[in-house]
């Protein structure tokens, strides 16, 4: 094909302007149409996904073929077909079969083009064809001949006009770069239509002669549109959008120039309405533009900013301290605030309030800074600040301050909370020259106040160790939880009347992989401090009463008491909790024994109230642990579901030496009787006391005295070796 049309073309380059040459002009011309027709239709019948647009072009291409072999064979016999003639329809027929085919590539290859991207294309190939009506005005403004003829004489300028701007809108969605996917489209369309408009300038100027280079332009481009048929059909990556301005400007420009030459000389209708159409669309364009770039502003003011509290976040934290310590070396402190036990708020009370008392934290906090000094919020509970030309002392100062302002209570609607914080300190640049290592090291400070309660702390090096083995711990007991290394050990609580033991308290312990077995004071502080809470307590729950279970199969049933923390005692969820997993079991509800703190009563007392009674109502025990500890009044005795009361070893342990202590407890105990409500005594080690809490009416002793915390299976064996020594335990012998 590409070897005919090179023919084609040197042999009209060396015929001249000679007039019609049956060789070249005629059998090679009718050559470099059919060779094209026939690449195409071969490629149709294997086109898969791209059968209708190759369709489409296959029968353009045929078309025009059709058409110019006519026109060329009756050249041969030196016949004059006349104006119009059957090949004009052959070659009007090829222009909206072409554009239909490239609109159908465009919208199979080209998915995912931005909208601007389209306005462009749309705008360019407006203005494009504004600017060639006005080149072919000699050619629109003829007038002789019939009406069909006419027509057709129009046809061809306005069809010449879509084929300009085809290309010019293709070109503008592919960003202005080509590849050879797109370039021989675009390259044939556009010999096709300089080629046209050469014919029909020449035409008008009667200046056309047949058999000149001209002649050549239309079997190139053939030939270029045959060879996008044999081009991959690939889809390719959407272009971007790089000049939000640039295109309407220079097509409106084009517009102007082509409406201001019409003040002064004769322009087409065609010409002027384009030009009217293009300044339109040129002004809607560029007020998308604006839209667009008021939306990418709000994006990045969005993309800095935190929604709840309106602070920076993290991402503006890093850009602006960052841009701050590269511009001078001005000493700074950096505070990172973490609000304490935050996540029991939200587990009690619910994310709406949690939201609510961080941002009147954002603003109590902010209430406290300089005019320079930068606050975000990191995300959660955290919070930083960025104190300016701030030493250690001043560092100090700032966080005393912040405190102050936590400390008086929050209020909302009818719930009033209090908070605290703890504050990690890194100075700068001492600490750190970045603000990656200063976060790091302000971290470390961070949890070191939070274990230590001491409300601020200022790093040391000394603390890197300690920040590291306590993430590493965490890490750790994250692990624990979901490998289950967490096992339960029970102790056991004897009726002090019978002797016999019906219940146990169920007491966590970590099984460490490397440190053996920790206790809870080893570990239960950093479960709160993460937030781990209350998940800990579903898991202990689940395992003692599986325990549970495990004793009534055995027939030695015995119910099981677990401790319960504020955060599920407050949590709505939490009764259905239970009341699955004791139905999951089959297990009778006192089996379950719920202890909860008179400190836990301090909080939402009517929330917990309403969980406390759904439980009782269930016919789950609750029990009071460490009574007479607490803070809280004795109204919750009369208010509360309550089942049981556990005097605090405290109590307990002076009775042997301690006449007023011992005083104190016996009305303590009377004091529950009459309430009706049994009274467990804690922490028994020695057998005075386990007398003299017996002569005062105790109903359960729980201590070493009876056993320590064993596993399950040591309690077993334990209690099947006491055999029935119940008469010989209630007169003080052991056990």
């Amino acid at each position: 094909m590409w070897l005919a049309a090179a023919a084609f073309v040197v042999g009209l380059s060396l015929h001249g302007s000679g007039g019609f040459n049956r060789s070249v002009d005629g059998s090679l011309g009718i050559v470099c149409d059919l060779l094209p027709t026939a690449l195409c239709w071969a490629v149709a019948a294997k086109a898969g996904a791209r059968q209708y647009e190759v369709g489409c072009l296959a029968a353009g291409v045929t078309a025009w073929a059709g058409g110019d072999v006519i026109f060329r064979a009756a050249a041969m016999r030196h016949m004059d077909l006349g104006f119009p003639s059957v090949a004009d329809a052959g070659y009007l027929a090829f222009y909206p079969l072409v554009l239909a085919a490239l609109a159908l590539a465009v919208r199979r290859q080209l998915r995912g083009v931005q909208a601007s991207i389209w306005l462009d294309s749309v705008l360019v190939a407006v203005a494009a064809a504004c600017a060639i009506g006005v080149l072919l005005d000699p050619v629109l403004a003829r007038t002789e001949g019939s009406l069909p003829a006419k027509i057709i004489s129009t046809s061809y300028p306005v069809f010449d006009m879509l084929l300009i701007a085809a290309a010019v809108g293709v070109l503008a969605l592919r960003g202005w770069r080509l590849r050879t996917t797109w370039l021989w489209p675009i390259a044939g369309l556009g010999i096709f239509a300089i080629g046209d408009i050469v014919y029909a300038l020449r035409v008008a100027h009667n200046a056309y002669h047949l058999g000149t280079v001209l002649d050549a332009f239309w079997a190139v481009g053939l030939a270029c549109l045959a060879s996008w048929v044999r081009s991959s059909g690939a889809g390719e990556p959407a272009p971007k959008a790089e000049t939000a301005l640039a295109v309407p400007v220079l097509a409106t420009l084009l517009a102007v120039l082509v409406l201001c030459a019409g003040t002064q000389i004769h322009l087409p209708m065609i010409s002027v309405v384009l030009a009217a159409l293009t300044v339109v669309m040129a002004a809607g364009r560029t007020q998308y533009a604006f839209r667009q770039l008021r939306r990418l502003a709000d994006l990045r003011r969005q993309a800095t900013t935190d929604d709840l509290t309106g602070l920076p976040n993290r991402r503006a934290l890093y850009q602006d301290v960052t841009a701050s310590l590269a511009a001078d070396t001005e000493p700074r402190a950096l505070l990172l605030l973490d609000l304490d036990r935050f996540k029991e708020v939200n587990d009690s009370l619910g994310h709406h309030v949690g939201d609510l008392l961080l941002t009147q934290v954002s603003e109590r906090l902010s209430g406290q800074l300089r005019a320079g000094d930068l606050l975000a919020r990191l995300g959660g509970d955290e919070f930083a600040i960025v104190l300016e030309k701030a030493d250690e002392s001043a560092a100090l100062a700032t966080s005393r301050r912040l405190h102050d302002a936590l400390a008086a209570a929050f209020t909302f609607e009818d719930i009033s909370l209090h908070t605290s914080v703890s504050i990690g300190i890194a100075l700068f640049p001492d600490h750190g020259s970045d603000i990656s290592t200063l976060l790091r090291r302000a971290d470390v400070a961070m949890y070191k106040a939070k274990s230590a309660r001491d409300g601020h702390c200022v790093y040391r090096t000394s603390d890197d160790s300690r920040g590291h083995e306590r993430l590493r711990t965490l890490q750790q007991l994250r692990t624990a939880m979901t490998e289950d290394q967490l096992i339960l050990h029970f102790q056991p609580k004897i009726d002090v009347r019978t002797g016999e033991i019906h219940s146990v308290e169920a007491l966590v312990r970590w099984e460490h992989p490397t440190r053996g077995l920790l206790y809870p004071g080893s570990f239960l502080e950093m479960v709160e401090d993460s937030g781990l809470m209350h998940a800990l307590t579903r898991r202990v729950l689940v395992k003692a009463l599986d325990q549970a279970c495990s004793w009534q199969t055995q027939g030695t049933p015995l119910g099981v008491a677990v401790n319960i923390p504020a955060a599920s005692l407050l949590d709505g969820e939490f009764p259905g909790f239970v009341a699955g997993q004791l139905a999951l079991r089959r297990l009778p509800p006192r089996t379950l024994q719920l202890e909860i703190t008179e400190e836990t009563l301090m909080g939402d007392r009517g929330r917990a109230r309403d969980v406390l009674m759904t439980l009782r109502e269930l016919g789950v025990q609750i029990a009071v642990d460490d009574f007479g500890t607490g803070y809280s009044s004795l109204a919750y005795l009369r208010e509360l579901p309550i089942d049981e009361l556990k005097l605090d070893r405290a109590f307990v342990f002076p009775m042997a030496d301690d006449a007023r202590a011992a005083a104190l407890v016996e009305s303590t105990i009377n004091l529950a009787h009459s309430l009706g409500l049994r009274m467990v005594a804690e922490g028994v080690e020695d057998k005075p006391t386990y007398n003299e809490l017996s002569r005062f009416g105790c109903d359960q002793i729980q201590g070493f005295y009876i056993s320590r915390p064993v596993p399950a299976a040591e309690l077993d064996h334990w209690m099947s070796q006491r055999v029935v020594q119940v008469s010989e335990v209630s007169h003080g012998t052991g056990a």
